[in-house]
């Protein structure tokens, strides 16, 4: 067993030794505070004159019309259902549900031979905790009457039997409960349950499909070597934060040297030429000097002006910048064999091919540098979903069972279907400012194709699976929990559409809702009719 296993078992203890407590040490109550027996053919039986049928299985009566004196054992009826008597007639009531929807049927005998079902007229109003009342009428089938709708889940109900023979009224009560347990708001603020209201909410129709982190391509850079030689330093490792303009690796290279060196040679032709250029134009105006001398000098001061740009040239395609050139201006006599390597932007270092005393070729890939304060998310789309996703749709990207998780918008549809995968690619892109987006990492991504405003939702937690009753969620009245069976409808992350089953306004519990269950399951969900 798991560790969570573990744990699930140990929480599920540690609740029933303190709702154990809570019991022990409340004053005895009429009936137990969790009855699942379910009873059908069952419970206490109460004549409206004040004459009580009997009750069978020690069922207690639940009833809200007064003390109708002392109960007795219900008999029960040949087809196991309650069996009511009034002089010569016997009425019996079951709930039949084998393969079929459960629907109540009733029989009767007169001085026990059986009644033609045409000759009765019965009505039975169930009233449900939180008072919920329904009313049901019969109608003659084969050799018994049968409820004009079926019987809903959870068969727990106090039920009032009126019947008319012959000219004569009869009116009998019951109580049956099942799936029903109490729980005192000490025990529930001990277990962690916690109860809202039903109501309105939004709930968004989604399309999950997988994805993958991946680099923003457009913030990576290669940092590659412009010039050959041997990296006398490397300042920076795998996984290392560099800053835009930030020195990583020095090369010391004879081609940097030679070029420099030809800067300078030119910049000071240059400047030799500008100064002859100058005296020669002044001695031309005083007529002191030839034209012909004047144009020679203008020629070369020009020449060597476009050699000295055409070095500065290549030196700022090895990567040097207008400072760097006139720091060498200013100091000529400086080193000239370093090559700086410099960081494009601020990013990390994802790859590394160099080490100290290594020879690197021009062109050679040195470092790769990435901007990971954004990164994509590549979402794969099969074919059937392609005309679902567009650009703009709102997504939610998650990574397994953990808490992180971002909203997005799809930013790109790729026009292309792989040949091998048969799919296509969609983009996110999500801020990455804390770097916990790693790329590589699979997600799973939600699509919003449309959202709901639905007239009753629920929390995803609070829906449980009885095996029973199916999706149910655990309605609360007073200090009782009762199993609802419920319809679902759409779902999202935060909401569960309730279809059918429960109210706008009607109280549930929310989260821990799998400790009711437990508490439930203790005494079994099974019953009889």
């Amino acid at each position: 067993m798991s560790r969570k296993d573990y744990l699930g078992i140990g929480t599920v203890v540690l609740v029933s030794i303190v709702v154990g407590f809570f019991i022990l040490g409340t004053a005895p109550r009429p009936s137990a505070s969790i009855s699942q027996g379910h009873g059908h053919g069952h419970g206490e039986a109460t004549r409206s004159d004040g004459h009580h049928g009997e009750a069978g299985h020690g069922e207690k009566a639940h009833s809200d019309h007064g003390d109708h004196g002392d109960h007795h054992d219900a008999e029960k009826g040949p087809h196991g259902g309650k069996l009511f008597s009034e002089e010569s007639l016997k009425v019996e009531i079951v709930i039949f549900e084998e393969g079929v929807p459960p629907r109540f049927r009733v029989y009767a005998y007169n001085k026990g031979k059986r009644i033609d079902p045409k000759e009765l007229s019965v009505s039975l109003e169930l009233k449900r905790l939180g008072n919920r009342m329904t009313l049901y009428q019969f109608e003659p089938k084969g050799d018994f009457l049968y409820s004009d709708t079926i019987v809903d889940e959870p068969h727990s109900f106090d039920v009032k039997v009126l019947a008319e023979y012959e000219g004569k009224k009869h009116a009998w009560e019951y109580s049956q409960i099942e799936a029903r347990t109490e729980l005192v708001p000490e025990v529930t603020d001990t277990m962690g349950i916690e109860v809202e209201t039903a109501g309105p909410g939004l709930v968004r129709s989604v399309l999950h499909l997988p994805g993958e982190v991946a680099l923003n391509t457009d913030r990576v850079s290669r940092v590659i070597a412009r010039i050959s030689g041997v990296v006398s330093a490397c300042a920076k490792n795998l996984g290392d934060r560099v800053g835009a303009g930030e020195t990583i690796a020095i090369i010391d290279s004879r081609e940097l040297a030679d070029a420099q060196s030809r800067y300078l040679v030119h910049l000071n032709r240059e400047k030799l030429a500008k100064i002859n250029y100058d005296r020669t134009e002044r001695l031309w105006k005083e007529k002191v000097s030839p034209e012909k001398e004047f144009l020679d000098a203008e020629k070369a001061f020009k020449e060597a002006k476009i050699e000295r740009l055409a070095a500065s040239q290549k030196l700022r395609a090895l990567g040097l910048t207008d400072k760097d050139l006139k720091a060498l201006s200013d100091n000529p006599e400086a080193s000239m064999i370093d090559y700086s390597l410099k960081a494009p932007f601020d990013g990390v270092v994802i790859t590394k091919h160099v080490s100290q005393g290594q020879w690197v070729e021009e062109k050679a890939d040195i470092l790769r540098i990435a901007d990971l304060s954004t990164v994509w998310i590549d979402i794969t789309v099969y074919p059937d979903d392609l005309d679902t996703v567009r650009v703009g749709q709102k997504a939610t990207v998650k990574f397994g069972s953990t808490d992180l998780a971002t909203d997005g918008v799809v930013s790109y549809i790729g026009p292309l279907v792989g040949e091998k995968s048969r799919t296509a690619k969609a983009r996110i892109v999500v801020d990455n400012p804390h770097g916990r987006w790693r790329p590589g990492m699979f997600v799973s991504v939600q699509l919003v194709k449309d959202e709901t405003v639905v007239p009753v939702v629920v929390k995803p937690e609070a829906v449980q699976t009885l095996e029973r009753f199916g999706d149910a969620i655990f309605f609360r009245y007073g200090n009782h929990f009762e199993v609802r069976p419920v319809t679902l409808g759409r779902a999202d992350s935060e909401h569960v559409e309730v279809v059918k089953g429960l109210s706008p306004g009607e109280k549930y519990a929310s989260t821990n809702s799998f400790l009711i269950k437990a508490e439930l399951a203790k005494s079994g969900l099974s019953h009889t009719h």
